[in-house]
């Protein structure tokens, strides 16, 4: 049977959802105008004010926000109300530039950890439930957000934050942890750690888990869901418009359901920030109806995705968007080639190699390079070198027909690449572009 944390609006009417995105943008667009000066330098050079727009129909008149806008505006420039009546901020862990600090009023808090708490429920979470939190805390929103919606459902929450692994087992077995919460890359690194120690899907006391931060595959689900005898969900956020649980999966696993009470969603093209028909592929961009202290007007996620409003065999309305297919920032071009790392993940996922690998990009010569690290698991490890290679040679021919392009393929030894407690580094680019 399905549950539901909030049935009335997770269900509700596309005129329901609509007259409610309608009333919160009006109010939304005046409240940024009043209270944020550098978004309405941005309307003003467009020749917009609030009065221009009416409903969600006039969203395609407002400016775009940017990763560079919040970088330019740090740390004050983007916030919508009084210092004083902020509680909280959590921060990216960009690379690059300066950190995105995200700030909240309680109200803020409050929606999302109603959004976690809606995701936890769609992945059969109850107050019966143990649910064990090993996502980072800390600035990281993993943590805060799913730690927050477990309570909201009324689980028994266990905050163990992310690492020791051997401590994250012992929780999992010693109280009979039901819902996991962490990165998917963790998650099967523990699947893989409780697998060493014996433990089977029959062992584990875990129904469900959520996973999100980084992108994953079917494949790497099936593996996940095999190994611990659970059901894997996807969950979607950004900390920019306040963490896990923008969107989340339900019983169906046919896509994440958008908030759409909380959150507009829309695709664009990348390169003409034309708004595309609904079922196109492009960039999402999200705008945030009742945020009151970060409040995020049509924010470009460089996430590249497609929408659907297909009925869902689970009941709820909101429009699911699919796993994102890569990022149309950290989408790779090799040599003219555009590759996206889940493309590289489903070819060796599909050829058996489940556990860790790294993409090394480089430029030799003025010609760029791809070498695909991969880690035999310890039964490959014992073949003849002649077996190594035909595998490697599979893999090569596997890229190359995903891609269009030849990558080198380096078998290594088993745990030879380092393992990841948070979010995997899948991707080391060395070129200097």
């Amino acid at each position: 049977m399905e549950r539901y944390y909030q049935q009335e609006i997770e269900c509700a009417s596309r005129e329901e959802i609509t007259k409610i995105q309608n009333e919160k943008l009006v109010k939304q667009v005046q409240h940024v105008w009043d209270n944020v000066p550098y978004y309405r330098k941005k309307m003003e050079e467009k020749g917009l004010k609030p009065e221009d727009v009416k409903s969600i129909d006039d969203l395609h008149k407002l400016p775009f926000l940017s990763k560079a806008d919040l970088r330019e505006a740090y740390p004050y420039g983007l916030l919508g109300t009084d210092l004083k009546n902020c509680v909280r901020i959590q921060s990216t862990s960009g690379t690059t530039g300066k950190r995105v600090v995200a700030f909240y009023t309680q109200h803020d808090v409050d929606l999302w950890e109603e959004c976690c708490a809606r995701a936890i429920t769609a992945a059969g979470g109850s107050n019966e439930d143990v649910c064990q939190v090993s996502y980072g805390y800390g600035l990281f929103t993993g943590g805060p957000g799913l730690n927050g919606g477990s309570h909201k459902v009324g689980c028994l929450t266990i905050p163990t934050s992310s690492g020791n692994t051997d401590r994250q087992i012992m929780f999992i077995m010693d109280l009979s942890a039901t819902i996991l919460c962490c990165t998917p890359s963790y998650a099967a690194y523990l699947g893989e750690r409780m697998k060493e120690m014996g433990l089977g899907p029959n062992d584990i006391p875990l129904k469900a888990g959520i996973f999100g931060a980084e992108a994953w595959s079917e494949e790497m689900r099936h593996d996940i869901e095999t190994t611990m005898g659970i059901k894997a969900y996807d969950i979607y956020g950004l900390t920019e418009l306040s963490g896990p649980g923008v969107a989340f999966e339900c019983s169906a696993q046919q896509g994440m359901h958008i908030n759409e009470d909380h959150f507009l969603a829309e695709i664009i093209d990348p390169d003409t920030e034309e708004v595309l028909p609904e079922g196109s592929q492009g960039e999402l961009v999200f705008t945030s109806l009742d945020k009151e202290a970060f409040p995020l007007l049509r924010y470009r996620t460089r996430d590249i995705c497609r929408l659907t409003r297909e009925k869902c065999s689970c009941g709820r309305t909101h429009v699911r968007m699919e796993k994102p297919k890569g990022r149309s920032d950290d989408m790779l071009i090799i040599r003219g080639v555009n590759v996206f790392p889940s493309q590289i993940e489903t070819v060796l996922l599909n050829h058996g190699y489940a556990a860790n690998y790294q993409i090394i990009v480089d430029r030799v010569n003025n010609t760029d390079t791809l070498d695909v690290q991969v880690e035999m698991t310890p039964e490959m490890f014992t073949d003849s070198l002649g077996d190594v290679e035909a595998r490697q040679r599979e893999l090569v021919d596997g890229l190359k027909s995903m891609l269009g392009i030849k990558a080198k393929v380096s078998l290594v030894a088993p745990k030879s690449i380092p393992r990841s407690e948070g979010k995997a580094v899948r991707v080391i680019d060395k070129r200097r572009i």
